[in-house]
């Protein structure tokens, strides 16, 4: 158990340490304390939703892993999603698949789902304190095949269409419910096993149906598309690519979703964030850990998550640079999954903020080369996690380790008796 006393004097020293490099550790934490994270929905079922239909999951992604305590019902989703929220610092947001709506047991196919489908988890959202994003689903039903919005048969083009215009409707909905505009992300697994005979034909029907679908305007709801590098049966090909997404991001003014994982292993994803910032509205970041491909492994604290994290706060864009989370892990305590992913998420941001930025940017302008480098590296090892515990303290969540307890006792009283 973590003592009071202890966190406060390891604060204060911190504070002092950061004060003799121009760093506010102060500012630092009113800052984080203003970054509301988009919490994902499917880490808690695993990507079943509520569909009655229900069905295996497709598209080029997977789940693995069997551990016990899945939420079965839109009840025990929130209860998990509660309780994630006691043992994380801040507010946050609560980010939806479509498949995810209140459908009461009825079979609603998804280009007949509407806004009331939504309205018990806008109340709940309500009464939580939490706001809502929303994504359209294109995986995991029977018209999905390889190809949605890029099909050349009309009738399934059409019937997807017509899903993702709804999902539209329905962000609006909620961001006038929720007095916030909702995000709703478009990604589509549309793709190829081999090269087609032609990429250019999949990629013009694919822009006709987004023109179409983006011909409403909205003004509670803001749109994001989501390019991936490729499926899991669908390596040769993706149309909806980032080439092809930042390409209609620019000319459109659309935000443009980076996931983590969605790119080549060795490309950096911090590096896309300052030119898009100068072509684009805003970004929309999904945080993922890739291992050898788009896994969708919980968030650590690594290399890769600090450099984003730096990326963003230097360049101000903590208000034009939205964050979520995206991963799927069944190999673990789901609720851990969670709560590890978002705290590291956090940690990193914390990290970015108390960084001596100014006196970074002195050296450089100034030539000191070598004085920036070295400012860099002994960065690195300040006392930071001193602040972050009293972050945590000041927002009366588990310091530290703590949180496992908490998790534990859930899973005895709760997950356990899932069967």
């Amino acid at each position: 158990m973590t003592n009071e006393k202890n966190i406060i004097e390891s604060y204060n020293l911190a504070k002092e340490r950061y004060a003799s490099l121009g760093v506010d550790t102060e500012k630092a934490m009113d800052q984080l304390q203003k970054v509301a994270l988009s919490i994902h929905c499917w880490q808690a079922d695993d990507v079943t939703g509520f569909e009655k239909s229900g069905g295996s999951l497709t598209g080029g992604i997977q789940v693995t892993g069997n551990y016990p305590g899945r939420a079965r019902t839109i009840d025990e989703v929130r209860a998990d999603a509660i309780k994630v929220t006691t043992l994380i610092p801040g507010k946050h947001r609560f980010n939806l698949h479509a498949i995810y709506g209140d459908f009461q047991g009825k079979v609603v196919d998804r280009n007949e789902i509407e806004p009331k489908h939504f309205i018990s988890w806008m109340e709940w959202a309500k009464e939580n304190d939490l706001k809502l994003d929303f994504n359209s689903t294109s995986f995991s039903h029977p018209k999905s095949g390889n190809l949605t919005l890029a099909n050349p048969d009309e009738s399934i083009r059409r019937f997807w269409i017509e899903h993702t215009k709804r999902c539209r409707w329905i962000s609006e909905e909620m961001g006038k419910f929720q007095n916030d505009p909702c995000i709703m992300n478009l990604w589509i697994h549309d793709g190829s096993k081999e090269v087609p005979a032609s990429r250019l034909k999949y990629r013009q029907i694919l822009k006709e149906s987004l023109d179409e679908i983006y011909a409403t305007k909205y003004q509670n709801m803001k749109d994001c598309i989501e390019a991936k590098l490729f499926g899991i049966g669908l390596e040769s090909y993706t149309v909806g690519s980032y080439d092809f997404y930042l390409g209609y991001g620019v000319k459109n003014q659309k935000m443009v979703t980076l996931d983590t994982g969605h790119f080549h292993l060795t490309e950096s994803i911090a590096d896309k964030i300052s030119s898009l910032l100068l072509f684009t509205p805003e970004i929309m970041l999904h945080v993922s850990r890739p291992v050898r491909w788009d896994s969708d492994h919980v968030v650590i604290l690594n290399d890769e998550l600090a450099d984003l994290s730096r990326e963003v706060v230097r360049c101000n864009a903590l208000n034009r640079v939205h964050i979520g989370l995206d991963y799927f892990d069944a190999t673990i305590n789901r609720i851990g999954a969670y709560v590890v992913g978002i705290r590291s998420t956090q940690k990193a941001l914390l990290q970015a903020l108390l960084e001596p930025y100014a006196k970074l940017v002195s050296y450089e302008a100034n030539g000191q080369l070598f004085q920036r480098l070295a400012l860099q590296e002994e960065a690195k090892s300040l006392p930071w996690n001193a602040v972050w515990d009293m972050f945590c303290l000041k927002n009366n969540v588990p310091v530290g380790e703590d949180y496992i307890k908490d998790i534990e006792k859930y899973e005895a009283e709760i997950t356990s008796k899932r069967v």
